[in-house]
């Protein structure tokens, strides 16, 4: 049987888990296969993914599409969070997206986000005591493989406690 918990936590500290790991999420997430996103590292309140450069992923100039590159900055945000909370206690939405775009990227190119345990508590846990909803702007940045800032990104997730969800899950 697939356990999605034990994949991901083993993935932390292992390259095969971590081969599963995209294995499965290709399988879970079939709009982002064809892009070739993968999750290269991997830690309790830390992710690091990649576009690659390649045909799937460039622009009219061959650069990485913008698109690509909104997507990638909201998978890697979305999959920190979902993983770093309680899935089946917190639904997770994303309510808006918003981009910047510096530098054209013509290489692969890594998003990452980080967050803490406090930055949880802070954002999300604690206000959804008191509030049915909380939205959290997520900053993100993607850099290519020379370090040339491509874009920053603020993706804005809703969350609500599932118990207050009115549509069926």
């Amino acid at each position: 049987m697939f356990d999605a918990a034990k994949i991901l936590e083993k993935a932390k500290h292992s390259s095969f888990y971590l081969m599963v790991l995209n294995w499965s999420l290709n399988r879970m997430i079939p709009f982002n296969k064809p892009h070739g996103f993968r999750i290269i590292e991997l830690a309790d309140y830390r992710l690091k993914t990649i576009i690659p450069y390649r045909r799937n992923n460039f622009n009219h100039i061959r650069g990485l599409h913008a698109c690509g590159l909104a997507t990638i900055s909201e998978f890697t945000t979305g999959f920190l969070l979902l993983s770093s909370l309680n899935m089946k206690k917190y639904r997770i939405i994303m309510q808006r997206l918003e981009m910047n775009y510096h530098y054209q990227g013509k290489m692969d190119a890594t998003a990452e986000f980080t967050i803490s345990k406090q930055w949880l508590e802070e954002k999300v846990i604690h206000p959804l005591k008191s509030q049915e909803s909380v939205v959290v702007p997520c900053e993100i940045k993607i850099h290519d493989t020379k370090g040339n800032h491509l874009t920053t990104g603020l993706v804005y997730w809703q969350f609500k406690d599932w118990a207050n969800v009115k549509t069926k899950a």
